[in-house]
């Protein structure tokens, strides 16, 4: 259960995270948004990423294994890394319909995808 709850609350954070991050370069599309300078873009970014923390600091602090959840500290960052990409890559196909997945991006995940199995073997 504490590895779902954990998992769940990082793709959450994720989420915000990378709306943060990039949904600016998509808002840019709105005609107020865009009238608006770097300070207030940043401002605003600055506001959906502090949701970011209400979701990732609860994740780690539940999952970590100090804490009596179920993975260590690398294992937490690692899931974090693979959750980001996986949402990241989402976002970008949803958001960004002129941005395409390519087979090299395959061959990173399915790298990636191999990181995790190894940090998990005993």
């Amino acid at each position: 259960m504490k590895a779902l709850l954990t998992i769940g609350l990082l793709v959450l954070s994720n989420t915000f995270m990378t709306i943060a991050w990039y949904g600016h370069l998509k808002f840019s599309e709105w005609k107020w948004f865009d009238k608006l300078g770097l300070l207030s873009i940043i401002l605003i970014s600055w506001g959906i990423a502090l949701f970011e923390y209400f979701f990732q600091v609860p994740a780690n602090r539940i999952g970590f294994k100090e804490n009596g959840g179920p993975f260590s500290l690398v294992q937490l960052k690692v899931i974090q890394e693979v959750i980001t990409l996986v949402v990241f890559s989402v976002f970008t196909l949803i958001a960004f319909k002129n941005q395409t997945i390519k087979w090299n991006h395959i061959v990173a995940f399915i790298f990636i995808v191999l990181a995790v199995y190894f940090m998990f073997k005993e």
